[in-house]
C-alpha cells in the first residue's frame, strides 16, 4: 500500500520456490517392502557351511596329451556358488594346484545379445544371464559343462544324498562305474646305430634320460682274467700292398673284446703297430636291439672275420688256443676244434723228431752250444733283424725256405754261418736237399 501511494506499480504475488529437503521432511515415512524373490540374508543364515559335494570325471583325452582327471565339485548353498578341485594322486606327474576352478556363480543360459554387443567382456553381469546353475542341474550320471570343461558326475557324498532326498524326492543314488580307457602303449623305436662308441653304451642314451653304464659279468671277468686267445690273420684286400700284411688278433675271454696288432716290418712302407684297440666286434647284419658278437667258436682256421668293414682270414693260431678249446670242448662247435687240430697235426708229428729224423733232444743240445758260442764271439748280433727278414721272405708262412735263398739271406744279414756248429745246425735244420726249416734255425738266435 505504501508503494502504491508513492506511485510505484507492484507485481502480483508469486509462488515460493520449493525446497527439496523441506519437502522430503514433510513426506510420510514409508514402511519397508518385503522383496518378492528369495532373501539372500535368509538364505545365507539357513545354509551357511552347508555344501553339496559331487565326484566327477573331466575327460580330456580328445586333446593332445589329455587324460581323465578326477575332480570334486562343491556347490555352496549359502550363495549358489560353485568350486571345482582336482584330485591328485601320488607321483601322477601333475602340479598340485589347489583349485581347478575358483568359487563363483556359473551362468547356465545367457540373454540373447545384439549384434553390436562386444564378444569379449571381462565380467558377466546379472542383466546378461538369463539363468544360473542351481542344485537341480546336478545329478549322478549327468554331464554338465562348466566354463568350457565337460564333467561327468558319477557319485556324491551322504549329505548331498539327504539333501536331494528331502528337497527333490530323489531316492536313486547308484554310482556310475567309470571305465578308464586303456592307454595305448607306444612302441619304443630305437634309432639305428651311428657307429660311435660301443653299441651297448649308445643304446643307454635311448633307454633313460641319464644313461647308466651297461652291467658287466663280474664272475666271468674274474674267472677268465689274463686269458687271451691269439690268432694270426691276413687282410683280404684288392690292393697288392695289403695282401702280404699279417696281423695278430687277440681275443680276451674276460670281456669278449678283440684287439688287432700289426707287427712292424722294415722297408715295407707300413709303420705297423696297433690296428684296433680293445672293443667288442659285432657280426655283419647285427641290429642294435639284439647285437651278435664274435666268439671263439667263430675263429676256425681259414674262416673270414669282418671287423668294421675290413675282412681278415685266420691263417694261424697260438697253441694255447687249441689247448683251451680241448679243455672246454663241450662249449665249442666240433668244426672249429677239428680245424685247429688239423692245423697243429703236422707240428705235433715232428715234435719229437726234427728234420732228417734227428732226435729233438740232439737239436736242442746243439742250439744251446750255438748260443754259448754266439755269446762268446758274437755279442752284438741284431737277432731281431734276422727274425723280421726271414718271416718277411716267407710269403705263405710255411716255415720252409729254399736253401739257396736261405744262404743268400744269411750272407746279406752277416749271419756267421762259417763256424762248425752253425754248419752242423744248418744240416740238422735241412728238410731234404733243397729246403731248410728256418724256424728251427732261428731258435739259436733268440730275439
Amino acid at each position: 500500500m505504501f508503494l502504491e501511494s508513492e506511485g510505484i506499480v507492484v507485481n502480483p504475488p508469486e509462488e515460493m520456490i520449493s525446497d527439496p529437503y523441506t519437502e522430503l521432511r514433510q513426506m510420510p515415512v514409508q514402511k519397508p517392502v518385503v522383496p518378492s524373490g528369495p532373501d539372500p540374508l535368509r538364505q545365507f543364515l539357513t545354509y551357511d557351511t552347508k555344501v553339496l559335494r559331487f565326484y566327477a570325471i573331466w575327460d580330456d583325452t580328445n586333446h593332445p596329451f589329455g587324460d581323465q582327471h578326477s575332480c570334486i565339485i562343491h556347490y555352496f548353498l549359502a550363495d549358489d556358488t560353485v568350486e571345482v578341485r582336482e584330485v591328485y594322486r601320488r607321483n601322477d606327474g601333475r602340479d598340485p594346484f589347489p583349485v581347478l576352478m575358483k568359487r563363483q556363480r556359473l551362468p547356465k543360459t545367457f540373454v540373447d545379445k545384439k549384434m553390436s554387443f562386444p564378444s569379449c567382456v571381462l565380467e558377466i553381469s546379472n542383466e546378461e544371464v538369463l539363468e544360473w546353475y542351481s542344485p537341480k542341474d546336478f545329478a549322478i550320471g549327468k554331464t554338465i559343462t562348466l566354463l568350457g570343461r565337460t564333467f561327468l558326475i558319477y557319485d556324491c557324498d551322504k549329505f548331498t544324498q539327504n539333501y536331494y532326498r528331502e528337497k527333490f524326492g530323489i531316492t536313486d543314488f547308484q554310482p556310475v562305474e567309470i571305465n578308464k580307457k586303456p592307454l595305448e602303449k607306444v612302441p619304443k623305436v630305437i634309432p639305428p646305430y651311428n657307429g660311435f662308441g660301443v653299441i651297448e653304451d649308445s643304446l643307454q642314451n635311448c633307454l633313460s634320460l641319464f644313461p647308466k653304464p651297461p652291467r658287466k659279468d663280474i664272475i666271468k671277468m674274474l674267472e677268465n682274467n689274463l686269458k687271451v686267445l691269439r690268432y694270426q690273420v691276413a687282410l683280404e684286400s684288392s690292393v697288392p700292398e695289403d695282401r702280404n700284411r699279417r696281423f695278430i688278433l687277440s681275443y680276451f675271454l674276460s670281456d669278449d673284446t678283440i684287439s688287432i696288432y700289426e707287427p712292424p716290418v722294415r722297408n715295407s712302407g707300413i709303420p705297423g703297430g696297433k690296428y684296433l684297440k680293445k672293443t667288442r666286434v659285432a657280426k655283419p647284419g647285427s641290429t642294435p636291439d639284439n647285437p651278435t658278437y664274435y666268439e671263439p667258436s667263430d675263429f676256425a682256421i681259414g674262416s673270414t672275420i669282418e671287423v668294421f668293414g675290413h675282412r681278415f682270414v685266420i691263417t694261424d693260431a697260438d697253441e694255447y688256443v687249441l689247448n683251451y678249446l680241448e679243455r672246454n670242448a663241450e662249449s665249442f662247435p666240433a668244426e672249429t676244434l677239428q680245424s685247429l687240430r688239423d692245423h697243429f697235426l703236422p707240428r705235433h708229428a715232428v715234435k719229437e723228431t726234427v728234420n732228417n729224423d734227428i732226435p729233438k733232444r740232439d737239436l736242442d743240445m746243439l742250439i744251446e752250444e750255438v748260443q754259448k758260442e754266439l755269446k762268446l764271439r758274437h755279442k752284438y748280433l741284431n737277432t731281431r733283424k734276422f727274425h723280421e727278414a726271414f718271416h718277411h721272405i716267407d710269403k705263405d708262412g710255411s716255415g720252409i725256405l729254399d736253401k739257396g735263398k736261405f744262404l743268400d739271406l744269411c750272407e746279406k744279414l752277416d749271419v756267421p754261418t762259417s763256424t762248425i756248429l752253425l754248419k752242423k745246425l744248418i744240416d740238422y735244420c735241412s728238410s731234404g736237399e733243397d729246403d731248410i726249416n728256418y724256424r728251427d734255425f732261428l731258435r739259436a738266435f733268440p730275439s
